[in-house]
């Protein structure tokens, strides 16, 4: 993908199981308005999307712990760039905004799409998953991954106005593209399961949005309203009708709302 210095930067974070070409479909929208910069998470990144020049990379090969890919996350990102994270990648901009603040790094933006502080429910944190759901999956990956993101994939859909399309579009980009190993998915669970980013949370001072979706199976719209009363530079946007991946439910809207964000951020 061709940079223009005339465009700000904004890189896309993908979440759990899916890979960078979750946003495919809203790729051409943004690029009108930004340079964009598709960013896998460890493991994620394919010898055949480099092969193909498609815009991404890993974070970080050997990265097994959530704190050091964050902290790779920040060594990669531009200066001045929107970071926008969808699901675990929400979780990992979170934890980078922190960082990149601690070290000096300018960001210009954060937008977190269907995120959470703490995907695992705990005793005083009910707007979650229980860790049986976790552990249903670890179980069911050693046996079957493929089956199992399948699974996923009709879970982060449940709800959504656009279940069927939507699902059809994600099976087929599983079935084209290199599943991570077990290994890396399973890492992925472990940190869904034990990241908790709440107390951290109110010291990011960064223009954020939120971007959620009303049925939401996953990540409940109650973790998103918490994070807006918490974040104090923070805009909520509810998209009616969608579920975990909201911007795919409506992806005109969500690239509007991307670049009208920018052009705020840029003007305070």
């Amino acid at each position: 993908m061709n940079n223009s210095p005339l465009k700000p930067d904004l890189a896309l974070i993908h979440g759990w199981g899916l890979g960078h070409t979750v946003w495919q479909p809203v790729l051409p929208l943004l690029s009108r308005r930004f340079n964009v910069h598709i960013l896998a998470l460890p493991g994620y990144a394919t010898p055949e999307a480099h092969a193909n020049n498609q815009p991404a990379q890993d974070l970080i090969q050997d990265a097994t712990s959530f704190m050091q890919a964050a902290e790779a996350l920040v060594d990669t990102l531009r200066e001045n760039c929107i970071v926008c994270g969808w699901s675990l990648g929400g979780m990992l901009a979170l934890q980078a905004a922190l960082l990149a603040a601690q070290r000096q790094k300018a960001l210009k933006g954060l937008i977190l799409i269907g995120s959470t502080p703490s995907f695992t429910q705990r005793a005083d944190w009910p707007h979650a998953q229980p860790p049986t759901l976790l552990d249903a999956f670890n179980n069911a990956l050693a046996k079957d991954p493929t089956n199992t993101l399948q699974r996923f994939i009709a879970l982060l859909n449940q709800g959504d106005t656009q279940a069927r399309s939507l699902g059809r579009a994600l099976f087929k980009q599983l079935q084209a593209t290199s599943l991570p190993d077990t290994a890396t998915l399973l890492i992925g669970l472990g940190w869904l399961r034990d990241v908790d980013l709440r107390q951290q949370v109110a010291a990011i001072k960064m223009s954020t949005l939120l971007v959620h979706g009303e049925h939401d199976a996953l990540m409940p719209l109650p973790a998103a309203r918490w994070l807006h009363e918490q974040l104090p530079d923070s805009r909520l946007e509810v998209f009616a009708g969608a579920a975990h991946a909201p911007f795919l439910n409506d992806p005109e809207r969500f690239a509007t709302l991307t670049g009208d964000f920018f052009h705020a951020a840029a003007t305070d």
